[in-house]
């Protein structure tokens, strides 16, 4: 049976990103995509972050706000995490082993005290694009939905970055997060590099002062510094 047809009008994101995502939202694979999720559905399968949440990093930080890009690999897949952040989990729901190790490293770095919530809404309003690989992802079945054609579109949504801004800090976090430097011209962006910040990697992110390197970049262009710090 053919995939149907998508028209990119349905698709509700914000319009900075509409308008450079265009053609990824006509493509078969973006209606499989649809479908697949759609089928899930039918079945009675629960996915995660709910649908008005798919989109939520492109909504909090529109295509020409974004200034640093942090990238992660799929959704939190256990009930109330995943919000469409990478890394991010709502105020109400106890933060995550990675992202703590992602506050100690800022407090390490910058001396900011650790956050007593997860959710990085703030940083998304300052220009920090939280885009996670893998867009959805099935209840309490890890990377579940990582071969349903998110990592093309994402893939796509780096690729139109690194072609169409210039000066971002490109935040690549772990192997995953590495092999996508390809898409990225270094000749126009900030690429910096380190471990995982999950707890298997033991102590490999500590030290990589990403925190205080990245405000230092924006400074040398002109442009605000990341307020790390959360709203309590």
């Amino acid at each position: 049976m053919p995939l149907p047809q998508i028209d990119p009008a349905d698709v509700r994101i914000e319009p900075g990103w509409k308008a450079h995502l265009q053609t990824e939202f006509s493509k078969p694979y973006f209606a499989g995509i649809k479908q697949f999720l759609a089928d899930e559905k039918a079945r009675g399968k629960v996915v995660f972050p709910p649908g008005p949440l798919i989109f939520n990093a492109f909504d909090q930080t529109p295509f020409e706000k974004v200034k640093v890009v942090i990238l992660g690999q799929d959704p939190y897949h256990g009930p109330g995490q995943a919000m469409g952040l990478c890394f991010s989990v709502p105020r109400e729901i106890p933060v995550p082993a990675s992202l703590k190790n992602i506050f100690k490293e800022i407090n390490r770095d910058l001396g900011l005290p650790i956050p007593r919530h997860g959710d990085l809404t703030s940083w998304t309003t300052q220009g920090i694009f939280l885009l996670n690989a893998i867009l959805t992802v099935e209840k309490n079945q890890a990377g579940s939905h990582s071969k349903i054609g998110w990592h093309l579109f994402t893939d796509a949504v780096i690729k139109t970055l690194s072609d169409h801004r210039n000066g971002l800090i490109f935040l690549l976090w772990g192997n995953y997060a590495r092999s996508k430097k390809p898409l990225i011209d270094p000749q126009r962006h900030t690429i910096l590099e380190a471990a995982h910040p999950s707890p298997l990697a033991r102590d490999a992110f500590k030290g990589c002062c990403h925190f205080s390197k990245t405000n230092s970049i924006l400074s040398n262009q002109g442009e605000t510094p990341i307020n790390w710090s959360l709203d309590e």
